[in-house]
């Protein structure tokens, strides 16, 4: 089996190894734009070792953005900004992935650390919101989305099309579809923000059309010599958790045959009365269970942090990928820091810039 510093190849696309950076929105962003925030940020996780570096949840459409401060390729004069990250990523060793979204009825909400609320709707700063059905999240997220027309939804469809042909100008190698947390494609799949009576709505099978759709849609433009992959929520934690896992599972055996080429196994947040059970490795289970029912290369993150475990789940085959959020921003060294704790010394030096590297291994027992 492998281990965590073994590399990883999908498609034609090889990272170094099994270490992958988790999208965690920054929101930093100005209309959509990338800055020099970013620049920096992206360039730092790259060059601390990871193999798999992921942009931030990125807007295919200004309504999709989950605050203001959100980055978006949604017009051509995004991509510029988008490339120079892309370029850094990959000059540090790592491989550029992004991940596209729309944010649903979750959209036009304050920043985490301003509130995390919906904007009132006297605010110029905030929009209209949509989603499978006129449902509000609930909570501090109260806002009534306008219930999308058939046409709504192929407008958002031909956004992800056109954010990913985007991606593609701009260098990214791995393509993340954002289909979880709550967010538009989630709320698809969830039968607590979709009560819709047409064929979007209903069965599993129906629920899951606009995500099948998108993907395939998606696959069309996107390279296949590079992976697509997607992160979905396929569990709540609410008390229907096996009837919730398996409708998750036969989407993704559907999504599979669109050519979904890996999953990032996560959580649904489709209702603010779940229960997660948090705590270190909890998703793990899960994640094992779906790679084993779907046949799909997978990984997952969620309070993933120690080095001996993380290499444990790929050795054991329970995962292909681990994907480090938190841990990473404690620590943009952390696979070099891993490496050693793990003894993995030739590891240690090919996931470290070398300027660093040089001096970090030079002085260990200084």
């Amino acid at each position: 089996m492998p281990s965590l510093f073994d590399p990883f190849a999908l498609k034609g696309v090889t990272i170094r190894n099994r270490i992958a950076v988790s999208p965690m929105c920054q929101y930093m962003a100005k209309d959509g734009f990338l800055n020099e925030w970013h620049q920096v940020h992206y360039a730092t996780l790259a060059r601390g070792g990871a193999g798999l570096v992921v942009v931030e949840a990125t807007a295919v459409s200004p309504e999709g953005r989950i605050t203001p401060s959100d980055v978006g390729l949604w017009s051509d004069a995004h991509v510029e900004g988008f490339a120079s990250v892309a370029k850094a990523i990959k000059d540090a060793g790592a491989v550029p992935g992004i991940q596209i979204g729309h944010a649903g009825r979750k959209a036009s909400a304050n920043r985490p650390w301003e509130g995390d609320d919906h904007i009132p709707s006297d605010d110029p700063r905030g929009w209209r919101t949509i989603a499978p059905s006129a449902i509000p999240f609930g909570g501090d997220l109260a806002k009534v989305p306008e219930a999308m027309t058939q046409d709504d939804i192929a407008r958002v469809r031909d956004n992800f099309v056109a954010a990913a042909e985007r991606a593609r100008e701009a260098g990214f190698e791995w393509l993340v579809l954002h289909f979880a947390h709550g967010y538009l494609g989630q709320s698809f799949l969830s039968a607590y923000s979709n009560q819709r009576e047409d064929e979007y709505g209903g069965s599993v099978e129906n629920r899951g059309r606009f995500l099948v759709e998108t993907l395939a849609a998606v696959r069309k433009v996107w390279p296949e010599h590079l992976p697509l992959t997607a992160r979905l929520g396929v569990i709540e934690f609410d008390g229907r958790d096996e009837e919730t896992l398996s409708e998750s599972i036969e989407l993704l055996r559907r999504l599979k045959g669109e050519g979904l080429d890996l999953v990032d196994v996560s959580i649904g947040f489709s209702t603010p009365s779940a229960q997660v059970p948090w705590g270190p490795n909890f998703m793990l289970p899960v994640a094992e269970r779906v790679r084993k029912e779907t046949g799909l290369p997978g990984g997952t993150s969620w309070f993933i942090s120690d080095p001996r475990q993380a290499d444990a789940f790929i050795r054991e085959g329970k995962l292909d990928l681990v994907f480090l959020g938190r841990p990473m921003l404690e620590n943009p060294n952390w696979p070099y820091a891993a490496a050693r704790k793990l003894g993995v010394d030739r590891a240690a030096w090919a996931t470290l810039a070398a300027p660093y590297a040089h001096w970090l291994d030079r002085y260990r027992a200084a």
